[in-house]
């Protein structure tokens, strides 16, 4: 398997611990007027303009190709952090946007321009060089954790004042970027006017908390975990892991609370009803983010793949599971060794020593899994968004 290290990873301790939920830093104030300090926004989107066409590899190993359209003047708009990616030796990371950046956007963010307007802010994050002195216990390093919030806080409110004009939003996050967007739905957002605006917020690889099995409560007071696929004004939020590598003890997502439960909405389910995941594979060599690259060739046929993502209906399904003091999303690959489709799929986290890091499950290809229904559940909501505003 083509993989990343556990150490791209360790964003997660941050955003389950509150790492972020700390006040905004004293240091200077970001220009979000500046398009340059948005990796995509609708008058430069430059994170956002690349290849993303998929080949479609069927069971019988059949290949279709499957183009992508970017809407030309979309309805909503999708407002999303990136998580933890930054290589730059600083404790905080830079405003220039590095390969990392990019490839994040690519991965995760940039095919949600075929169903809403673009925005994603760079921000001063804490960095991986940072986390990884922290876990090895070098405190030389001390990340101004307040410092991305405040950036993020600073680009949500621009983009409020200069582009929104009352146009429905969803949240996208990741990680660190969820955590970071956690905070501002519970500081920002949450009994405000812009609350209203809100489609839905994704924050993905992460841990929300519920009272028992209430939908509402816990880490959000007023928004609720969605129920439906155009459902309005709720949280999508899931961990996932292989069916056939649940969390152990050691894992972080996922993990329920005391008196809580840690929330998962299955985004197949919300899509269309079932369980099998539309997703969206990286077909690349890493991009400094995400777990890319088949564990082997798509089909055993001898047909070539050379498009940037693959698309393997009915290879991937998932089911929320509560068990052992964890609620998560546990993916299946459903393999049959006597059709020439791939039986595998990375994505996992790995130790140093090449053996796999079980605790953080399929945290890299988290948004992956459950891109295309994250698409269609987007498209559900626009439509109920345009039925209730008129």
């Amino acid at each position: 398997m083509n993989i990343r290290h556990l150490t791209l990873a360790a964003l997660g301790t941050a955003a389950l611990s509150g790492l972020w939920a700390v006040p905004a830093s004293a240091q200077p104030t970001v220009d979000y007027g500046d398009a340059d300090n948005w990796l995509c926004r609708p008058d430069n989107p430059r994170a956002c303009s690349v290849d993303l066409e998929s080949t479609i590899v069927h069971a019988d190993g059949r290949l279709a190709l499957e183009t992508y359209t970017r809407q030309r003047d979309p309805v909503v708009d999708c407002f999303y952090v990136y998580p933890t990616v930054s290589q730059d030796s600083t404790a905080n990371s830079d405003m220039e946007a590095g390969p990392e950046e990019m490839g994040v956007i690519r991965s995760q963010f940039a095919r949600m321009g075929s169903v809403c307007r673009q925005f994603a802010p760079l921000y001063r994050q804490v960095t991986l060089t940072a986390l990884r002195a922290g876990m090895s216990g070098d405190d030389s390093l001390t990340p101004d954790r307040g410092l991305g919030y405040g950036d993020v806080v600073d680009a949500w409110e621009y983009y409020l004042e200069h582009h929104n004009e009352g146009r429905g939003v969803v949240l996208v996050g990741h990680s660190q970027g969820s955590g970071v967007l956690s905070q501002l739905i519970t500081s920002e957002i949450e009994g405000t006017p812009a609350q209203d605006l809100i489609l839905s917020a994704m924050l993905l690889g992460t841990t929300v908390q519920i009272p028992g099995d209430d939908v509402v409560g816990g880490t959000f007071q007023e928004m609720p975990l969605c129920e439906s696929g155009d459902q309005l004004g709720c949280i999508i939020t899931y961990a996932s892991f292989r069916s056939t590598n649940p969390p152990p003890d050691s894992s972080l997502f996922g993990r329920n609370g005391e008196n809580s439960t840690a929330a998962c909405t299955n985004p197949a389910q919300l899509a269309q009803g079932n369980n099998n995941l539309h997703a969206y594979m990286s077909n690349q060599a890493s991009d400094g983010f995400d777990s890319t690259g088949p564990a082997s060739a798509w089909s055993q046929q001898d047909v070539a793949v050379d498009t940037p993502f693959v698309s393997v209906p009915g290879l991937l399904s998932a089911e929320c599971i509560n068990e052992n003091g964890f609620h998560y999303l546990r993916v299946t690959v459903n393999a049959d060794p006597d059709d020439p489709r791939t039986d595998e799929i990375s994505g996992d986290v790995m130790n140093a020593d090449g053996s796999i890091n079980e605790a953080w499950g399929l945290h890299l290809i988290d948004v992956n899994v459950g891109m295309g229904d994250l698409l269609s559940i987007i498209r559900r909501q626009t439509a109920a968004w345009l039925s209730a505003s008129g």
